[in-house]
C-alpha cells in the first residue's frame, strides 16, 4: 500500500476490520463498559415515557437540526415542529432539508426491522436526505478541503465498481464481525463510510444516521433516540482531525475512544432530557387537571407533547374531541398559559412553549406553572 497523499484518490483505503491490537486496547474496552452502562440507563429512561411516540416525534427533529447544522444548513427547533408532517411544503429550504433528514431516519428504521443494513439502505437514506434519486459517485473530482485555507486534505476513492466493493466490505463488517463489540464496530464503520464518501453529497448526514440505526439493529436501543450530532458540533475540530488521523496514520484507538466518549456523553444528556420531559408531562397534567378539570384527560396532555405545534385537526384525528369542542379545548389551554395561539396562514396553531423551550435548550430544565408547586417535586 502506497503512502497516503491527500491530493490523490485514496483507492488503497484498507478493508475492514483493522488489526485487533489497534481497536481492542485496554482503554477502549474499559470505555466500552462505561458507554454500555450509559446506554442501558438511556433505554430504561425511555421506557418510563408512557407513549414512545413522544420521544420518537421529538428527538429525531433535534438530531435533524444538529446534523444539518454540521453541514451549515441552519434552521430552528420551532420551525421544524411548526412545519413537520402537515405544512412541510411551506417551509424554507433549510427546514425542508432538515425535515428530510428526519424522514430518512424513519425510513431507515423500517429497513432495520427488515434486516436491510446494507449498501442499498445507505443509497436510500442519502436519496431521502437529498430529496432526489442518487447513486454512487461515477466521476472523480471530489475532494475535501480545509474551509479556512482551501487546502485539499482528503480525496476519496474513485470509480463506481471500487466504491461498490468498499461498501460491500463495510456492510459485511457491520453484519458479520460479531466478535467485535458493537460500539467499537459503530465507530469503525462510521470512519469507513466517511472515508469511502460514496455519494456526490449528503455523506456526512447519511453516515450519522447509520450510527444510530446500527445501534438499534444491534439491540442496544429500542428506537432511534440517541444522536451524536450535538457532540460532534461541540467537538467539530477533533472530530475531523481524528478522522484524518486514521487515514494518514491508522490511529484507530484515538478515534474509537473519541466516539465512545460521544456515546457515553450523549446518553447521559439524552437520559436527563427524557427525565425532564417526563417530569414536565406529569406537572402539566397535574396543572391542567386542577385548573381545567372538565376538559382534562391524560390523552389530551400527552398529545401536547407529541404535537407541540398543535392544530384543531390533531385533537379530532386522535378522537379527543370533535372540531368545535377541540377548538374550545385549545383556546382554554391558551387562556391558561399552557399553550400560545399563533396565526399560520388560514389556520391557528397552538404552541406548547414550555416543551419547545425544554427541547431547544442544552440545559434540561423547565419552569413550574404558577400555583401548582408541591413539596414532592424536584427543584428546576
Amino acid at each position: 500500500m502506497s503512502a497516503f497523499d491527500p491530493k490523490q484518490p485514496y483507492n488503497d483505503l484498507p478493508d475492514l476490520p483493522p488489526p485487533a491490537d489497534q481497536i481492542e486496547t485496554r482503554d477502549i474496552l474499559k470505555k466500552c463498559i462505561n458507554a454500555r452502562v450509559a446506554l442501558a440507563e438511556l433505554k430504561q429512561a425511555a421506557e418510563l415515557i408512557p407513549n414512545s411516540a413522544v420521544l420518537v416525534n421529538a428527538l429525531p427533529l433535534l438530531e435533524a437540526r444538529a446534523s444539518s447544522e454540521i453541514e451549515n444548513i441552519v434552521t430552528t427547533t420551532d420551525k421544524l415542529f411548526e412545519y413537520a408532517d402537515i405544512a412541510e411544503d411551506k417551509a424554507d429550504a433549510a427546514t425542508k432539508e432538515a425535515l428530510r433528514y428526519r424522514t430518512a431516519l424513519y425510513e431507515g428504521s423500517k429497513m432495520v426491522v427488515r434486516k436491510m443494513l446494507s449498501t442499498d439502505m445507505a443509497i436510500h437514506i442519502c436519496s431521502t436526505v437529498k430529496g432526489q434519486e442518487l447513486d454512487l459517485r461515477a466521476e472523480g473530482g471530489t475532494t475535501l478541503t480545509n474551509r479556512m485555507s482551501g487546502e485539499t486534505i482528503y480525496t476519496p476513492p474513485v470509480g463506481q465498481k471500487l466504491l461498490q466493493l468498499k461498501l460491500e466490505n463495510w456492510a459485511d463488517f457491520m453484519q458479520s464481525r460479531t466478535d467485535i463489540d458493537p460500539l467499537i464496530r459503530m465507530a469503525i464503520q462510521h470512519y469507513q463510510f466517511e472515508a469511502i464518501h460514496p455519494f456526490p453529497d449528503g455523506n456526512g448526514r447519511t453516515g450519522r444516521i447509520m450510527n444510530v440505526l446500527f445501534l438499534v439493529e444491534q439491540g442496544l436501543l429500542d428506537s432511534p433516540i440517541l444522536y451524536l450530532s450535538g457532540y460532534i458540533i461541540r467537538n467539530k475540530a477533533p472530530y475531523y482531525r481524528l478522522l484524518l488521523k486514521v487515514t494518514a496514520e491508522q490511529a484507530w484507538a484515538e478515534w474509537i475512544l473519541f466516539m465512545l466518549e460521544g456515546v457515553e456523553e450523549t446518553c447521559i444528556w439524552t437520559t436527563d432530557k427524557i427525565k425532564a420531559i417526563r417530569e414536565l408531562m406529569e406537572h402539566t397534567a397535574e396543572f391542567v387537571q386542577k385548573k381545567l378539570p372538565k376538559i382534562y384527560t391524560w390523552e389530551l396532555v400527552e398529545l401536547l407533547f407529541r404535537q407541540p405545534y398543535c392544530r384543531i385537526g390533531n385533537l379530532v384525528d386522535n378522537g379527543i374531541a370533535k372540531r368545535q369542542t377541540a377548538s374550545v379545548y385549545l383556546k382554554a389551554l391558551a387562556d391558561l398559559g399552557v399553550l400560545r395561539e399563533i396565526k399560520s396562514g388560514r389556520e391557528n396553531i397552538f404552541v406548547h412553549p414550555k416543551y419547545i423551550e425544554l427541547l431547544s435548550g442544552d440545559e434540561n430544565v423547565w419552569v413550574y406553572y404558577a400555583g401548582i408547586e408541591t413539596e414532592s417535586q424536584p427543584e428546576h
